[in-house]
């Protein structure tokens, strides 16, 4: 696109400034201030010839922009927010095998323990995504890392089980509203024909902060010289493993609230052109460092600020119907044969990955003497009496991590081929292939046989994660992207939540049953994934 001179009025030459002690809403955008970028060194010029202001609409607005280190750092910043979101969930996992004894859990416990963190991102993630489609990405995520942060943390702490329950249940609230929001704000900044790799670069953090889980559970749940009395609790390594787990949401809270501006796109939806002009300012000086590059001077086709929330008060019932009232459009017209096709991939796919991803440490704790992890009924069956707890290998938390590492062949192979294949195609093989990978599991006898099928799973399984990161940003439009995806990671989280209950009542019994069933719905999933439109390239609405 052509950079034409273009004139300004005197407003579009001062500093450009992202926050500040006393903000002009009409300047500046309306979180709680400070300054994250100092304009004042970008020097506006314009010919003598001083013709009417270009009207960019916002795919315009990012190409001219441009892509590079803006984007690599933006890439860190939002991904360190997915891995710590990675590592809050999937630490329940790697403790389990310890705190059972320390916390005196049944495996219907251990099942309620693993769901009551789905459960909070459950209840947060349709709200959360409804407040950021309102209210701003940054903000949400601000808050919602925050609330991951300290409660994951206070569990540590927690003398009971019930305790410990309630505020993991917590955390999960910060947890829900991370997830869905961290993937619409990436995408806004995003040129088209850069999205779905640039995704898919970011769901390979997840990756990350599995392997980050992995490691810090191998490095420190097996020290049995972390124990030490703290005001009358019986501080061991794996509440060390707790604290540390929580460090990561905390920190990412920070870059947020001190580096990281709004979404541009959520500014130009909710008419605040100036704003957005700012962040795409931003953009372009960080992407042009060094290079000596004048910043164009153009406006921007912006929705009028009267189609937004205007802050009105609403009584209990009208609120709750505007609440709701994203998931009713979600089912309206042509987007309806979508949201029915995700919310049963989403469901699916829930379902199997949490339900075998979380019990993994446990199930390879229970075959770690040989065998498949469904052949030791009679001595993992014992373990629910609280005296039947035995000291766990270091080699199951080995496996843990191994396993964990296997996600990054499907992560790289997702990033080259996600702009060219397409997100719709790399779903539906993805979760076929995941169908079969469990099912292979149920039928292996050894358990090197077993970890060698769960790396497969893993691997896999990551593909049609990524691509519905992919497709969940690109099939709906702005003022109802947060929106849908925290619907339907609650739907996500619903199936979790039941997994974990099913694994938890019948792992001890019937371990075959909810393997297969897991099986059985990712097939069911694969199948949906037909439904959906292609959406390689589209351009966000």
């Amino acid at each position: 696109m052509s950079r034409r001179s273009q004139s300004g009025d005197a407003e579009a030459r001062e500093p450009l400034l992202v926050g500040d002690d006393e903000p002009n809403p009409s300047d500046l955008d309306s979180d709680e201030g400070e300054t994250i970028f100092d304009r004042s060194t970008v020097s506006h010029t314009c010919d003598a010839e001083r013709g009417a202001q270009r009207k960019l609409t916002y795919e315009e607005a990012v190409e001219e922009a441009g892509f590079g280190l803006f984007h690599v750092l933006l890439l860190l910043a939002c991904g360190w927010a997915n891995a710590s979101d990675a590592v809050e969930i999937l630490c329940v996992s790697f403790l389990l095998p310890t705190a059972r004894c320390d916390l005196l859990l049944s495996s219907s416990d251990m099942g309620l323990l693993t769901a009551s963190i789905f459960l909070g991102m459950m209840v947060g993630g349709y709200l959360w995504g409804y407040l950021a489609d309102q209210r701003g990405r940054r903000r949400v995520l601000l808050v919602s890392l925050t609330i991951n942060g300290v409660f994951g943390g206070l569990a540590s702490l927690a003398p009971h089980f019930w305790l410990f329950l309630l505020l993991r249940f917590i955390s999960g609230l910060g947890v829900g509203g991370s997830i869905p929001v961290i993937f619409s704000y990436f995408s806004e900044f995003l040129p088209r024909l850069r999205r779905g790799s640039m995704i898919s670069a970011l769901a390979t953090f997840w990756m990350a902060g599995n392997i980050l889980a992995a490691g810090l559970a191998w490095l420190v749940i097996p020290r049995t010289w972390v124990q030490f009395p703290l005001w009358g609790l019986d501080f061991q390594s794996w509440r060390l493993f707790v604290v540390l787990c929580s460090i990561p949401s905390l920190s990412s809270a920070l870059v947020f609230r001190l580096l990281l501006p709004e979404s541009p796109k959520f500014l130009m939806e909710a008419g605040r052109e100036k704003e957005a002009v700012h962040v795409f300012s931003l953009m372009f000086e960080v992407n042009h460092w060094g290079q000596h590059k004048t910043f164009p001077i153009f406006g921007l086709r912006t929705s009028s600020p009267a189609a937004r929330d205007t802050g009105q008060r609403h009584g209990p019932i009208s609120l709750c119907k505007k609440i709701l009232g994203p998931i009713r459009e979600l089912f309206r017209g042509q987007l309806r044969t979508r949201s029915i096709s995700l919310l049963i991939i989403f469901y699916c796919i829930s379902f199997g990955y949490y339900g075998l991803w979380m019990w993994f440490p446990e199930l390879f704790k229970r075959a770690e003497d040989g065998g498949s992890p469904c052949s030791n009924m009679s001595r993992s069956s014992s373990l629910n009496n609280h005296t039947g707890c035995y000291p766990v290998k270091t080699a199951v938390y080995m496996e843990g991590f191994v396993t964990a590492a296997s996600n990054l062949p499907g992560n790289i192979f997702t990033i080259i081929m996600m702009d060219s294949i397409g997100g719709k195609t790399l779903l539906f093989c993805s979760l076929l292939m995941s169908s079969v990978s469990v099912f292979l599991i149920y039928m292996v006898q050894t358990k090197g046989q077993s970890l060698i099928l769960s790396c497969v799973f893993s691997g896999v399984s990551v593909i049609a994660w990524n691509a519905l990161d992919v497709i969940g940003t690109e099939l709906y439009p702005t003022q109802l992207r947060s929106s849908a995806l925290g619907f339907f990671t609650g739907v996500g989280r619903i199936a979790a939540i039941m997994a974990n209950m099913v694994f938890g009542k019948l792992v001890d019994t019937s371990c075959a049953v909810p393997i297969l069933l897991v099986s059985a719905l990712l097939l069911v999933g694969g199948l949906a994934a037909r439904l959906l439109p292609q959406s390689k390239h589209t351009e966000l609405s």
